[in-house]
């Protein structure tokens, strides 16, 4: 059984051309700072990039088991202070950081990401740089992290 497309004379050649559509999504997510607005009482939203690089910030600076049922979900930093520092470790915890955004962060392409361990200090400084899917924006978010004793 054949299709039949019916058109209408102002759309001229839509039966030999070829019929194209995008979709443009805007990301929102709720800020964690949970403050409200004082004029409506509604709580403030992240809206596009700003969106996605606290979703990333997040996803970074959680450890492996911190949320329920989703053992691998993290990036696992915060427990990188407290291990030996070498050269394989900033590779290792590059890599880790790369996979978890690809697999709990759709919305981000990753461009790069330095990890600088620095033992002397018992610091970390890592940096993501990403753009976010659908539009042509690069952002980049550093922490740093060190150690209190």
């Amino acid at each position: 059984m054949a299709i039949r497309r019916a058109f209408a004379q102002e759309d001229r050649d839509l039966q030999t051309a070829s019929i194209s559509t995008t979709r443009v999504r805007d990301y929102v997510d709720i800020d964690l700072t949970f403050k409200a607005k004082p004029s409506s009482g509604e709580i403030f939203k992240k809206n596009g990039a700003a969106s996605v690089k606290q979703a990333i910030k997040t996803l970074v600076m959680t450890n492996l088991l911190e949320k329920p049922f989703r053992p691998r979900f993290g990036g696992n930093i915060r427990a990188q202070l407290f291990e030996l520092a070498d050269r394989g470790k900033s590779s290792v915890l590059r890599r880790n950081i790369i996979q978890n955004i690809q697999v709990f962060e759709p919305r981000a392409e990753i461009i790069d990401v330095i990890v600088n361990l620095q033992p002397d200090r018992h610091s970390l400084d890592v940096t993501i740089k990403f753009k976010v899917v659908n539009t042509d924006e690069e952002v980049e978010f550093t922490t740093t992290l060190a150690r209190l004793r």
